[in-house]
């Protein structure tokens, strides 16, 4: 089956070359012109992948992505833009994407991106699901999520977020180096990936801070230590 990508970007002629080698990679692409056009689209259809741009009409793409991801946790989001401020980057992560393109770009770049993202996404839906329980927090990877045993709401993560999480889940109680945290998660140690890393520990201490029992240690601002002695996980078949 023909994955099906939803392409929101307001340059009409950038975007018909984008398509095309989308196409031509064998994806079925839809097209909008602007934020709430790709908005309506989304709530219409089912895609498996979404390329925004961050300047639109009508709705930009840092609030496109909020929407899309108040329906959809799991779908990869990937920005292309113009702006290459490193707040406009984090901005992006910060409002769900798993990406951030800076035109101009190479197309088999981004086809080669566009590919991991699917099969990552292909993985998760079919992998077993995976819940942890810290303390008396219970942190859902599978569905990117977490929220105290008590609460009747939880707290949406974005996917990097989670994966950081994770991570230290299964590092827990370990003196942990900046530097192998960036390369598991990002793959990559440069100064822009350790911000980011910066912007999802501040998220993460907030959310366990509900649980005093559970705290994330930093060491001289280059080692980290996740403390939860009370650290659990269980596996559930996810629905595909």
């Amino acid at each position: 089956m023909q994955s099906s990508i939803l392409l929101v970007e307001d340059d009409v002629f950038f975007a018909k070359v984008v398509k095309r080698h989308l196409e031509r990679a064998g994806y079925n692409v839809n097209f909008c012109e602007n934020g709430q056009e790709g908005w309506e689209k989304f709530q219409k259809h089912v895609f498996d992948l979404c390329i925004l741009d961050v300047v639109m009409p009508k709705k930009d793409g840092f609030a496109l992505a909020e929407d899309i991801r108040s329906m959809d946790v799991n779908i990869p989001i990937i920005f292309t833009s113009s702006r290459y401020m490193e707040q406009d980057r984090l901005q992006g992560f910060e409002s769900g994407a798993d990406d951030y393109i800076t035109k101009p770009f190479n197309m088999q770049e981004m086809l080669c991106r566009v590919e991991v993202y699917l099969k990552r996404s292909r993985l998760l839906r079919s992998e077993r699901r995976v819940v942890y329980t810290i303390s008396n927090l219970i942190f859902d990877y599978s569905q990117y999520h977490i929220r105290h045993k008590d609460a009747d709401s939880h707290v949406r993560m974005a996917p990097k977020e989670a994966e950081l999480l994770r991570f230290l889940c299964e590092n827990s109680n370990k003196r942990l180096k900046k530097d192998d945290i960036l390369s598991v998660i990002w793959g990559q140690e440069d100064f822009f990936a350790s911000r980011v890393m910066d912007v999802y520990l501040t998220r993460l201490r907030k959310h366990i801070a509900q649980d005093p029992a559970v705290k994330l240690e930093t060491y001289h601002g280059k080692g980290l230590m996740f403390i939860a002695d009370d650290l659990g996980r269980s596996h559930t078949i996810a629905k595909v």
